[in-house]
């Protein structure tokens, strides 16, 4: 495997374990705001449901578009 392959690898899981993130701390968001989970405001699992949607939609963009190749001549 080329340095390029493992450089390509890595970045492809990164983005994967973003995503995952993201749905976790959506998953978390929820249980929050059906009191789930004692003893955390309501407000909080909207804040939560918020950042895990920004976790899992826009910052996998920003690396790709952050990481993406230069067009070859």
């Amino acid at each position: 495997m080329t340095p390029e392959d493992r450089k390509a690898r890595t970045r492809f899981f990164i983005i994967g374990l973003v995503r995952l993130a993201g749905a976790l701390t959506i998953a978390l968001a929820v249980a929050v705001s059906y009191g789930k989970v004692t003893g955390v405001p309501n407000a909080v699992g909207f804040i939560l449901l918020a950042v895990g949607i920004v976790e899992m939609i826009i910052l996998p963009q920003m690396l790709v578009a952050r990481w993406k190749s230069p067009p070859t001549p």
